[in-house]
């Protein structure tokens, strides 16, 4: 992911401009949440020992202070509730429009999120459109691994599209 056009980045990782997570192993205690976005699948923990739905999944219940979590799932459609579009100003590594919404996932207990909106033209966008899960491919991320050189660690993320009518 070298910056064209930057002459001092070229040809480098610029690390300082990533805004993606790390999602391997190594670096990261949720990296099943990252797993099963890669098989489609939008989840969250649940404490085992109270019962506790957590979102964005913990590594420890913030109610009884357990370790003892699993991966469920989660709808993958809702409805828009409120939403914000930034056509204008829009970050650095983001596209124009900016789509941000909260989503009713129409089950508790995790029943709002708030996620961005992609595949979606400015202005296009209504309050109770239906929309569902979109994963996505963000940049790969350089693991040194000692003798065995560098490896690019592929990454996804997720992200809400209108449903097609």
């Amino acid at each position: 992911m070298a910056v064209v056009g930057i002459p001092i980045l070229e040809d480098l990782y610029p690390v300082t401009m990533d805004m993606w997570p790390l999602e391997s192993k190594e670096f990261n205690r949720i990296w099943p949440f990252y797993e099963n976005l890669k098989q489609g699948r939008f989840t969250t923990t649940k404490c085992k020992d109270c019962g506790f739905v957590a979102y964005p999944p913990r590594v420890i219940c913030p109610e009884c202070y357990s370790e003892n979590l699993e991966y469920i799932d989660l709808p993958t459609k809702g409805k828009i509730i409120v939403f914000s579009e930034e056509v204008k100003g829009v970050p650095l590594g983001f596209e124009s429009p900016l789509i941000h919404a909260v989503i009713d996932l129409g089950v508790d207990p995790v029943r709002r999120v708030l996620s961005r909106i992609v595949n979606c033209p400015a202005g296009v966008l209504k309050q109770g459109d239906e929309v569902q899960l979109a994963v996505f491919p963000v940049p790969a991320f350089p693991i040194e691994k000692g003798k065995a050189g560098t490896i690019m660690a592929e990454r996804v993320f997720f992200a809400f599209e209108p449903v097609k009518k």
